[in-house]
Formats: structure tokens, C-alpha cells, sequence
């Protein structure tokens, strides 16, 4: 980041000294020129400026997203695939690679529930606050009679880990199941059961994948999958730890009671 930064200010430095050698000159082409490079430059800073925020840990991993069908039967299903649309439509847009891990159809339209990885540079810091339950009021198209609908569609969001990262996962806690995949791919797919569930009973995460050919390419992207959500499952619980460490804890000051005031020490 440092680095970025002193390159961009030696940029601008150039790029002044050559803009008054121009106009000293009188030369407009070159002047026209510099402007030119004075507006990529501002988008290079306005990046610098975006990564300073994404300073975290993981920000600039890869990221997973989930998406889950709430109540609401084919008008959620239909919303979460056009949540699941926008996100890989800003990926594609951003250039970013998106890649379908795993699908399960509604019964009429859109989406139960689905899985996507985007990989590109600080893809977990732009997305992690995106996980919640997104709401979405409209006169529904399913409806014949034109009423107005609420629908409720999940977006979980957590990081692809990196090698570095040893997180080591008990044989005996996992179920995995097989079964037929119900998306594109030809007649092996559909005929063979490639699609791989595993469920980690400790904590009842389960991680799903059919976009492969063969059961083990999808049992392996599986194990990926529940390694970065036991992974994002700890610092969850470490951080909720930290702060309710942080709310039993009170500052020295005043307290008001019954119209008095009283001063109290605490000492830890």
C-alpha cells in the first residue's frame, strides 16, 4: 500500500513538471495529454484509497457466497436468484471470475439455494457486509391477482482460506451424501451420483457441490467450502466472545441514582 501510494505521488510530481514545461511552450497537445493522465491517475488514488479500508486479515481473499430461498415459496426462490444474478452480474462487470459451485432449483422459478465463489483481489473485504437477509416489496409477476408481495432471500458471505491456514477436520465428525446433480451437464451427471452434501455434525454446517463431473473433484470442493466456514464459524464465535467480555466491563465515572450522585472505583 505504501508502495502504491509513493509511485502515484512520483506520478503526479511528473506529470506537474511536464504540464509547465508544456504551457511555458504553449503546447495544447500535450497539455490535453496530461489531463488525460491526470484522470487515470485520480482512479488509481480513489483504488488506493478503497484498499485502505480493506485492511483486515482476509480482505483480500476470494469469498464464497450462499444464497437461501426464505419464506414465501416461488416469490423468494425468484428473488434470490435475482440476488444471486446481481452479484455475479457486479463480479463479471468488475472482471472478477465466478464459478457456479452448487445449485437447487424452485419448483416453479428461481432459486432454494445456491453457491457461487468469486476470486479477484479483495473480493471477502468489498463482500462481507453484504451477508444478511435481504427484503424485496413488489407487485408479484406470479400473482394473478397483481398484489403486492414481501420476499425474503439469505446471502451468506464467507472467505476462501489460503493454504497457510491448517485447519484440521475430524473424519468422524462429517456425514457425506451423495446424490443425482439437478443442474446442466450432459447425461454423466444426471445419470451418476457425482453431487456431493457433507454436514459437519458438531456444528451443523453443510457444504454442498454438483458442478463437477466427477464425485471426487466435487467431494474435495466440499472440504474447501466447510474449511472456510468452520474457519469464519471461529472468529464469529471469538469475536462475540470479545464482546461480551467488553460489556461486563464498566468504566470509572459517575452514576446518577435515585437524584444522587455517587462515585465508584472498579479495579480488574
Amino acid at each position: 500500500m505504501v508502495n502504491s501510494f509513493e509511485v502515484s505521488y512520483k506520478e503526479n510530481i511528473d506529470l506537474y513538471d511536464i504540464f509547465l514545461l508544456a504551457k511555458q511552450e504553449k503546447n495544447q497537445q500535450i497539455i490535453i495529454e496530461i489531463f488525460e493522465n491526470y484522470k487515470k491517475l485520480l482512479n488509481q488514488i480513489k483504488k488506493i484509497e478503497i484498499k485502505c479500508f480493506l485492511s483486515e486479515e482476509n480482505d483480500i481473499l476470494d469469498s464464497y457466497l450462499e444464497f437461501h430461498a426464505g419464506a414465501g415459496g416461488t416469490e423468494s426462490q425468484d428473488w434470490a436468484e435475482m440476488l444471486r444474478r446481481m452479484y455475479m452480474k457486479w463480479a463479471s462487470n468488475k472482471g472478477f471470475k465466478v464459478e457456479l459451485i452448487s445449485e437447487h432449483k424452485g419448483d416453479e422459478a428461481g432459486i432454494k439455494s445456491s453457491t457461487i465463489k468469486i476470486s479477484g483481489e479483495y473480493i471477502y473485504g468489498l463482500l462481507k457486509n453484504e451477508s444478511g437477509i435481504h427484503r424485496l416489496v413488489r407487485v408479484s409477476p406470479f400473482d394473478s391477482g397483481a398484489r403486492r408481495h414481501t420476499s425474503f432471500a439469505s446471502v451468506w458471505i464467507y472467505p476462501v482460506i489460503n493454504n497457510e491456514i491448517d485447519i484440521e477436520i475430524d473424519e468422524k465428525d462429517l456425514r457425506v451424501d451423495t446424490y443425482r446433480s439437478s443442474g446442466a451437464g450432459g447425461q454423466h451427471v444426471n445419470t451418476t451420483d457425482s453431487a456431493v452434501r457433507i454436514t459437519h455434525i458438531p456444528t451443523k454446517i453443510v457444504v454442498q457441490c454438483q458442478n463437477e463431473r466427477s464425485q471426487h473433484k466435487n467431494k474435495e470442493t466440499c472440504m474447501n467450502m466447510l474449511k472456510a466456514r468452520l474457519y469464519e464459524f471461529e472468529i464469529q464465535k471469538r469475536e462475540k466472545e470479545n464482546e461480551n467480555i467488553k460489556n461486563t466491563k464498566s468504566d470509572i465515572g459517575w452514576v446518577i441514582k435515585s437524584g444522587h450522585m455517587c462515585y465508584i472505583h472498579i479495579e480488574w
